[in-house]
């Protein structure tokens, strides 16, 4: 009696341990578990979103001005190879503070083409127009595109086109077209006026080479 007496004891003193420590997580440890899950998670997304928050307008202004960039050495890319058009005509057609009409090659084919560069609102706008017919002529309607942006010229008062003559005088009689030979384009950029830092302003020039020494 004696021995099964011990050996029964002894079943139940190893296995009252092992219930202890097989048993599943209490209704109170669940809820505490979930609740310092939680905490994690919108500890989490709040840092996410006050990141998002603080560096938005920063990556934002950088794509906009990644792309002025682009459409202002298009730009003066262009101006620098203004020629006289497939009519005849100078290179030159017309010139203003936030407006520029020009002739040259902008798809490398036999015929010149009429390029029109100008501020729409907040955009930097290019129109194109190809000569036809025999003789050439530009009776086409413009295809316009959007070069640029987020440019504040306007909002700021800024001259996008500034031109000068063979000396390197200022032309501010916009009727004197014919003396241009060279050309500074400026781009204010800023996707939000309201937010900081201000904006920035981007800058380029072109002599035209068609025109040099003439």
């Amino acid at each position: 009696m004696n021995r099964g007496f011990f050996a029964m004891s002894f079943v139940r003193q190893h296995r009252e341990p092992c219930y202890e420590r097989c048993r599943g997580l209490t209704l109170i440890e669940t809820l505490v578990w979930i609740a310092v899950f939680t905490a994690a998670m919108i500890a989490i997304v709040t840092t996410l979103l006050y990141f998002y928050k603080t560096n938005r307008y920063a990556i934002e202004q950088a794509t906009a001005v990644s792309s002025a960039q682009r459409g202002l050495e298009q730009t003066v890319r262009v101006i620098r190879e203004s020629a006289y058009s497939s009519q005849g005509a100078f290179p030159i057609h017309s010139i203003a503070e936030n407006d520029f009409v020009f002739y040259a090659d902008v798809d490398t084919d036999a015929l010149i083409e009429r390029v029109h560069y100008y501020l729409d609102e907040t955009n930097l706008m290019r129109g194109i127009v190809k000569a036809t017919g025999n003789p050439p002529d530009y009776t086409e309607p413009e295809t316009v595109s959007v070069l640029a942006d987020n440019v504040r010229n306007v909002a700021q008062d800024i001259v996008t086109f500034r031109y000068f003559d063979e000396l390197g005088s200022e032309i501010t009689n916009y009727d004197n077209w014919t003396a241009v030979r060279f050309v500074v384009v400026t781009l204010v950029v800023n996707v939000n006026e309201t937010a900081l830092p201000n904006e920035l302003t981007l800058q380029s020039s072109a002599s035209i080479r068609n025109l040099a020494g003439k």
